[in-house]
């Protein structure tokens, strides 16, 4: 079958075809190279990138942590890479283009549909879990187990549990929130529009889409803004940028552009490196613009001090399969069961990067990453949480993944379903829309502010040292 070049936001050719590997390296060299030239050499020298990411990502948050400056130079000079290096297709047989030609005109403007619920606004803040829905003083008792548990950090819970306190904040009164990825299941979109919010909703121009977006809509009491072009409603965000700024542009009030997509393979990067581009242009144009992203907890996190202590009282307690450990090290020659953290070294490194999920998921979500710190940096609103595993359809449909989240609570890490999930992401984003967070001294610090990890932070052992055993106990779990 002969090779069709992809088209719209691509990932640059390498001797004819493109290659993510080819870029990765590249990106994550030049974001290395102004504090670590040695890990920037590394980096370029991988010829195994595949397998070598894990150790190169790790040493991007590495890097960064010995001060403000080097940390923000680095997402800096990663942005700066990943913008100069991406490019624009037209056409199959057409050449590759700088990044910012995927802003040419294409086509008549969109145009606006309004859909107004007709729903009552729920003016309380409910979470579901586990069939139950929780309010008031049950809501208050699982955040409190939830940090006992180590599930959630307890700014996490303290920022909920402001949000519960204060129902008017949940319909965001003179906020739009832009949803980029409307139909993905960690979006806010369900909530907002059950908060009675203004929602603006981007997702491909796929019918099925938005017949279930606009039901959702029409029973709930929020209004629900898309883009329609002629009969077709939606917009793709790889081929058709230019048309979409404009018409995000030209939106009235204050907004606040949320990025929740997601694709598989190379196709992340791209649609990920669509959505910063689109960022930057929006911001050029509207100063008044807020963003919000949603951070994985499998990736590479810098954890506050009480976090390694108590991952290091679990793993000195050596309850549940922590008895087997010293024969499980010993018959893996230490790859079984190691510590999460070092003791006494502070702070810590959580390396919970999960090899099934790949170098191109965690460029994607890298990225993402540095542009919250760099806007933030720059006095741009950023709501950003780090939200807990979650058994999306896009992650349980890999078997590896769903066998290790079936069998995770033997190790204290809670999976959340999509509804729990999307729900308290979403009062996180109105908590930090409406009372901000506080001023932190690093980035790594904003990121751990409010995280909800699922207590990947607080586990005793590393999380690639006890997959395989998640997976071989998620597997008989299944089976049984």
């Amino acid at each position: 079958m002969p090779h069709v070049n992809p088209t719209g936001v691509v990932v640059p050719s390498v001797d004819g075809r493109s290659s993510t590997s080819a870029l990765g390296r590249s990106v994550v060299a030049d974001a290395l190279r102004g504090v670590d030239p040695v890990g920037a050499r590394g980096a370029e020298a991988s010829t195994d990138w595949r397998h070598d990411y894990l150790v190169h990502f790790r040493r991007l948050v590495e890097a960064g942590l010995p001060s403000r400056d080097a940390a923000l130079r680095i997402a800096g000079d990663g942005l700066a890479s990943l913008h100069e290096r991406m490019r624009y297709r037209g056409t199959p047989d057409g050449g590759e283009e700088p990044l910012g030609a995927a802003f040419n005109p294409g086509g008549p403007p969109l145009a606006t549909v309004t859909v107004t619920g007709t729903g009552e606004a729920e003016r309380e803040l409910v979470v579901p879990y586990r069939g139950r829905h929780l309010c008031g003083e049950e809501l208050d008792r699982q955040l409190e187990g939830w940090v006992a548990a180590g599930t959630i950090e307890r700014s996490c819970a303290d920022a909920v549990r402001t949000v519960a306190a204060n129902p008017d904040w949940l319909s965001l009164p003179g906020r739009s929130v832009v949803v980029l990825g409307a139909g993905a299941e960690m979006g806010p979109l369900r909530a907002l529009l059950r908060w009675g919010a203004d929602v603006v909703a981007v997702d491909l121009p796929r019918p099925a889409i938005w017949q279930r977006l606009t039901t959702l809509a029409e029973r709930y009491a929020g209004r629900l803004h898309l883009p329609v072009a002629g009969e077709e409603r939606g917009a793709d965000l790889l081929h058709d940028l230019g048309r979409v700024a404009e018409w995000i542009e030209g939106l009235d009030g204050r907004l606040v552009l949320g990025n929740y997509v997601y694709a598989d393979g190379a196709l992340n990067v791209r649609v990920a490196m669509a959505v910063d581009a689109l960022t930057v242009r929006l911001r050029e144009r509207r100063p008044d613009l807020g963003l919000a992203f949603l951070a994985t907890p499998t990736d590479v996190f810098v954890v506050p001090d009480d976090a390694v202590d108590e991952a290091n009282r679990r793993y000195a307690a050596a309850t549940g399969i922590g008895r087997l450990r010293r024969p499980l090290r010993v018959l893996s020659a230490g790859r079984l069961l190691t510590r999460n953290y070092p003791s006494g070294l502070y702070p810590g490194i959580n390396d919970s990067l999960v090899p099934q999920q790949g170098p191109n998921y965690a460029l994607a979500k890298r990225l993402q990453r540095w542009r919250a710190a760099e806007a933030r940096a720059a006095g741009v609103p950023v709501s950003f949480a780090v939200a807990p595993a979650t058994r999306t359809r896009s992650v349980v449909k890999n078997r590896l993944l769903a066998a290790a989240f079936a069998g995770a609570h033997r190790f204290g890490i809670e999976i959340f379903e999509p509804a729990t999930s999307n729900t308290l992401m979403a009062a996180l984003l109105v908590h930090d829309l409406n009372a901000g967070r506080p001023a932190q001294e690093h980035p790594w610090q904003d990121e751990a502010c409010a995280a909800a990890h699922g207590g990947l932070w607080r586990q005793p052992y590393s999380a690639r040292s006890a997959l395989g055993i998640a997976v071989l106990m998620g597997i008989g779990a299944a089976r049984g």
